[in-house]
């Protein structure tokens, strides 16, 4: 069997000592869609769990305006939060049940499994007053309300909105493919239920570059408009990855998944896409803030994005910073003259 040849992307230092490495594979592309730098095997492909969200909020946001008479629920934190994998804080949570409401439905609707927020303080409160999982809290309930409201709007069948021959879910499909400009490579089951559709790298930075430069008031322009507007709605309030790096770097559209993938866009069209194959997400917002820096966009306003601190005794003694083992490409400048 041959091994993909997997570049080192990030590494761990402690005290001098570097610890442990991060590999995988990571693609920058130029505004006008070439690849600008890459490096491991961008064009394999990868599962992007979560990153995907702001598609599958696409397909229902076309879905449900397209429905005789429309609806107007998917707009401002509401798309936001369709696109995002938020934290469970009671904001989100109500912005949730206010989408089912308007679809005549309530929580017992959505087919994702039940959870407790990721917001600690949310999470300590609710199991103080001995609360128990939700299915709105999950950090999917958003992206499930969603395709509930999509569903409703269309009048198509809500009790197996989750299956992969629903029509929501050929729709998400067919969106996900013209959006990469690629076949989806893999088909799997996420881990919140909703089908799930691999795709090489290449074809997601694509994707996320087609989102920030969609002509205004097209639905994929209002969906990235409303993901950059509300960026806690995305994520969160306290210390969210994708949260901190639209509010750090305004008008970048950010979209993080589990297993390690983060995709990001720049109002200029750069796109970079990124997976590290141990799965670990801690480096990857360095990871893509390098890339951007490598190819000549301006990152100084993320520079506290760009180490992850290493901890002895509960202080910094070292940090995760990015590495990467660049595969040769052409430069800007060399690209220019040929």
């Amino acid at each position: 069997m041959t091994i993909p040849r997997y570049a080192e992307l990030a590494r761990v230092v402690r005290n001098g000592f570097v610890e442990s490495r991060h590999y995988g594979s990571v693609v920058v592309l130029d505004p006008d869609g070439a690849v600008a730098h890459a490096a491991g095997v961008p064009d394999e492909p990868a599962l992007p769990r979560s990153t995907l969200k702001p598609v599958q909020a696409l397909a229902c946001l076309v879905a449900a305006t397209g429905a005789l008479g429309g609806t107007d629920t998917l707009k401002g934190p509401a798309l936001a939060l369709a696109a995002g994998s938020h934290t469970g804080d009671d904001r989100h949570v109500e912005v949730v049940r206010a989408m089912l409401a308007d679809a005549g439905l309530t929580e017992d609707a959505l087919g994702c499994p039940v959870d407790w927020p990721e917001d600690e303080p949310t999470r300590d409160r609710l199991i103080r007053a001995g609360g128990q999982r939700e299915r709105i809290r999950m950090n999917c309930s958003g992206k499930h309300a969603a395709m509930l409201v999509a569903c409703v709007a269309r009048s198509w069948s809500t009790h197996d909105y989750l299956d992969p021959d629903h029509p929501l879910q050929r729709e998400t499909a067919a969106t996900v493919a013209r959006l990469a400009g690629t076949p989806i490579a893999h088909r799997a089951v996420d881990g919140c239920g909703a089908p799930l559709f691999g795709l090489p790298l290449t074809g997601l930075a694509r994707t996320f570059q087609a989102l920030v430069t969609a002509p205004a008031g097209s639905p994929e322009e209002r969906v990235a408009q409303a993901m950059r507007q509300y960026p806690e709605y995305v994520g969160g309030w306290h210390g969210h990855p994708n949260t901190d790096l639209m509010r750090a770097l305004p008008g970048v559209l950010a979209k993080g998944g589990a297993e390690g993938v983060l995709a990001v866009a720049t109002p200029d069209g750069h796109a970079v896409a990124v997976k590290v194959v141990d799965g670990s997400p801690r480096a990857t917002t360095a990871i893509v803030l390098a890339a951007l820096d490598a190819v000549g966009v301006p990152v100084d306003g993320a520079d506290a994005l760009r180490r992850v601190p290493v901890l002895g005794g509960g202080e910094p003694v070292g940090a995760v910073t990015a590495a990467i083992d660049w595969t040769r490409a052409p430069s800007r400048t060399e690209k220019e003259e040929s």
